[in-house]
């Protein structure tokens, strides 16, 4: 399959599940007890006058398929919608805080990358009882929730040792970094002991396969034997998982985000759903989606340059 075949084609499945989710999410929020005027107007309420200006500003009373078909017009104009709730446009709100989470997912995903696959390689490679302290610190990890994690991390280097921010995003640059080190590491741990299993599980199976031992009979150096014959082969399943998890690391953020308090999609998602804010509710999960199939697209592209015999598109 040729590149602009394999970007057409994902760009059609693409759209059918934003359809899908969008249908779905908005029917749950439009069956879900209670009503945006509440946060609109304060617990109080408000005159009749007001109820009605603002019912008629957001179309509040309009039948679930006008409202729908009215979102999904907007939408194909590049209209996001406005907040009910903060009184500003959608896509203000979401540009303004996905830079954080942007941040966060890769500063995570780095974790993952270079401690999951390096835990991994060093308790296939080394053996022993070193293999034996990597798969317990990944089945620690794997048993271990993130908001626990999270709230651990916070007690000792936060409030303990005063080492890190207890919570926010910084001011920018490198104070930004400084406070998303331990939410990026509480989001990380359990993917890391994963990514860490995978990769041991996929380099013992290499290593036992003929024509690695058959190179070990020819008299290759084991840094030959390594590169070539076993960690070319084990990029496979290790690069599938990488690339999964990343994308679950989407969903992750959104604790996380609320447990270091930080002003990312995730927490304005969580307030969203709380307020029964329509139109910021449908425009942050459908960039989530795009984001996880976007994701899911460039695992698929990089197996054809680990492999070249795998092809674009083609069932792995």
């Amino acid at each position: 399959m040729s590149i602009p075949s394999f970007l057409l084609r994902r760009s059609g499945s693409l759209v059918l599940v934003l359809l899908v989710t969008s249908f779905v999410v908005f029917g749950m929020l439009y069956l879900a007890p209670g009503s945006p005027l509440s946060f609109v107007l304060g617990p109080r309420g408000g005159t009749p006058e007001q109820i009605a200006r603002v019912t008629a500003q957001y179309h509040l009373d309009d039948p679930f398929f006008v409202r729908y078909f009215a979102w999904i017009g907007d939408l194909f104009r590049g209209d996001l919608g406005d907040s009910v709730v903060y009184r500003q446009p959608v896509a203000d709100l979401i540009g303004g805080r996905i830079g954080t989470t942007v941040a966060l997912i890769a500063l995570a995903t780095l974790i993952i990358a270079v401690v999951g696959i390096g835990l991994g390689l060093l308790g296939s490679l080394k053996g022993g009882w070193v293999d034996q302290v990597v798969t317990t610190l990944a089945t620690l990890g794997l048993a271990t929730p993130a908001f626990v994690i999270g709230v651990a991390l916070i007690s000792v280097f936060a409030v303990g040792l005063g080492w890190f921010p207890t919570n926010g995003s910084g001011s920018g640059g490198f104070d930004t970094l400084v406070h998303l080190i331990l939410p990026a590491a509480a989001l990380a741990v359990a993917s890391t002991a994963y990514q860490a299993r995978i990769t041991r599980a996929s380099v013992l199976e290499e290593e036992g396969r003929e024509h690695v031992q058959t190179a070990v009979a020819r008299g290759l150096r084991p840094r030959i034997i390594i590169r070539r014959h076993i960690l070319r082969n084990a990029l496979i399943p290790i690069t599938t998982v990488l690339g999964l998890t990343i994308a679950t690391l989407i969903a992750g953020a959104v604790v996380i985000e609320n447990v270091f308090a930080l002003d990312g999609l995730g927490s304005l998602l969580v307030r969203a759903i709380l307020q029964r804010d329509f139109a910021v509710v449908q425009a942050v999960i459908l960039v989530l989606v795009v984001a996880f199939v976007v994701i899911n697209a460039v695992v698929d592209f990089l197996y054809t340059i680990i492999d070249p015999r795998i092809q674009l598109g083609s069932k792995q």
